[in-house]
């Protein structure tokens, strides 16, 4: 039989709440252990008004990147690792490698037909799982992980069994689906697999084309949800929208992370017509939590929120980061929510568009509970304190080695690559700090060296193993151009480029703040996680 779970449970000890709503609408308006880190007030604690003034001064693209840390913390511990390894038994290794043989040989992420209509099939014969529980569905350019991984992390923390559904994956594709806040085991990631394979194969035999990679996973991911069962799922738009695989779940809360050019060739060319597919995840009564969106987005965002009647609530106006302060393996926040204001919130992630993520994920999850309509007092700040707390997002900032000081992000496009540079700034006092760098061949590419010209004193370029990366010489051609050709080291081989790398950065001596780090694409960053021994 398919997998059909049952209803989720109520939260809170109550019952779910009848369409979140947010009360309003529309309304208007290094290295670590080299040199010390900075600490103290990055801004002054300004009144929450003055975000409204700040929304138009500030660079959006610095405030919505995806991009984190996994430094020390200083409250509950280092954060625990969710990157799991290859199966130890040598069987379930075995079956997980068929299974992913079997995937690979469907469609890739990067060739898809614009339509929900063979996922809508496959739900039809598995019994319509992904309506067995509410759902918190994100969407926008970047930040979209890190974000679900807070939302997670409160709702957890809220007692809820959560669900989440992210991607691409850092090292293995078990990473994707995870239930708890912890990936699902290979074992059960097999079973998944093999319990739909059969209603997989039926749709194929009836559609045009047969579904792909991505297809098959998220019809894993929400029979796997049902199955368990959740409470809630955390999703994650894999592109766009509208035609998404993803957007067969009726979001009670849609959540838009900024919109940014990125993936132009299948979502536009413009903010406002990527921003048109990314409305598709606003449904009919859904509330909308909208991060800071350049100003044609957010109308088109708005538009579409008029006309399915959903109601608002925008960061910068009635909810946003009141104050941030830098402290050791992260920042200290005072973050204005829907129902008031949440002091003294610790968050182990470095950057400004983390802790602007933060505030994206506390409206989401007080949206979901209905605060600021069913009910006027704000979460618990204990309960949110220890949920942020305990938030990871590995890959993303991530230190994995020291002496010299080692760090990962999976920055891949320009607006990322500018977040990861302001935030090493801020969070880090490297004197000489070294990138290599493995972009995919789809990728604003130039865009992106130029965000980290200003910050790199060499760069090794390289290139991962996918079939999308860009060849390192060709890599290397936009360099030169753009760091001046003594500053390029081409070293096609990964293993190669960490090793010339490290070596550069030890140029400067023992006790000195020499760094370096690896960037421009997920694979990259995934590749060198397990030869740096993080697998």
């Amino acid at each position: 039989m398919p997998p059909t779970g049952r209803a989720a449970s109520p939260p809170l000890g109550g019952r779910w709440p009848a369409g979140p709503q947010v009360s309003g609408r529309l309304r208007g308006g290094p290295g670590e252990g080299r040199a010390a880190r900075r600490l103290g007030a990055v801004s002054d604690s300004d009144p929450f008004e003055e975000i409204v003034a700040a929304e138009t001064d500030r660079d959006p693209d610095l405030a919505v990147i995806e991009a984190g840390s996994r430094t020390l913390r200083t409250q509950s511990g280092p954060p625990r690792a969710d990157i799991p390894a290859r199966p130890e038994d040598p069987e379930v290794d075995k079956a997980l490698r068929e299974v992913e043989g079997e995937l690979a040989t469907r469609w890739g992420e990067t060739k898809l037909e614009p339509s929900v209509s063979r996922i809508t099939a496959l739900m039809d014969v598995l019994g319509e799982p992904q309506r067995s529980y509410p759902s918190i569905h994100i969407t926008g350019t970047n930040g979209k992980t890190s974000t679900a991984r807070m939302i997670e992390a409160l709702l957890g923390a809220f007692e809820l069994r959560t669900g989440r559904y992210t991607s691409p994956h850092v090292q293995s594709v078990t990473e994707r689906i995870s239930l708890d806040g912890a990936p699902i085991s290979a074992e059960r990631f097999i079973e998944t697999y093999r319990d739909i394979q059969p209603y997989v194969e039926m749709v194929d035999s009836q559609q045009e084309y047969r579904l792909s990679f991505f297809e098959v996973l998220t019809g894993m991911a929400y029979a796997a949800f049902a199955d368990a069962p959740v409470d809630v799922a955390v999703v994650e738009v894999g592109m766009g929208g509208s035609w998404d695989a993803t957007n067969v779940i009726d979001g009670n809360v849609a959540v838009v992370m900024p919109i940014e050019l990125d993936h132009t060739d299948r979502l536009g060319t413009t903010p406002a017509e990527i921003a048109t597919e990314k409305a598709g995840v606003i449904k009919q009564g859904a509330t909308v939590i909208m991060a800071q969106q350049p100003v044609e987005a957010a109308q088109v965002l708005l538009k579409k929120a008029v006309e399915v009647d959903a109601t608002v609530a925008r960061e910068g106006l009635e909810f946003g980061v009141v104050s941030r302060q830098v402290a050791v393996g992260g920042q200290l926040l005072t973050l204005r929510g829907l129902g008031g204001e949440y002091p003294e919130v610790f968050l182990p992630l470095h950057g400004a568009h983390q802790a602007h993520n933060a505030a994206v994920a506390l409206a989401a999850v007080e949206a979901f509970f209905g605060v600021g309509a069913q009910r006027a007092e704000p979460l618990d700040i204990d309960t949110v304190r220890n949920a942020f707390a305990a938030v990871a997002s590995p890959g993303r900032l991530e230190v994995v080695r020291r002496s010299p000081t080692v760090v990962l992000d999976a920055a891949h496009n320009p607006a990322g690559a500018r977040a990861a540079a302001e935030a090493l700034g801020e969070a880090f006092q490297f004197s000489r700090l070294i990138g290599v760098v493995g972009a995919s061949g789809d990728k604003n590419v130039r865009g992106m060296l130029e965000a980290f010209e200003p910050v790199f004193a060499e760069i090794v370029v390289t290139q991962n193993s996918s079939h999308r990366a860009m060849d390192a010489d060709e890599l290397a051609g936009i360099a030169v151009e753009v760091f001046g050709e003594d500053r390029v080291q081409v070293e096609p081989r990964l293993p190669d480029a960490l090793d010339a790398a490290v070596t550069l950065a030890e140029e400067e001596g023992e006790f000195a703040g020499g760094g370096v780090l690896v960037t421009g694409s997920v694979i990259t960053v995934g590749e060198a996680r397990l030869l740096l021994g993080r697998g």
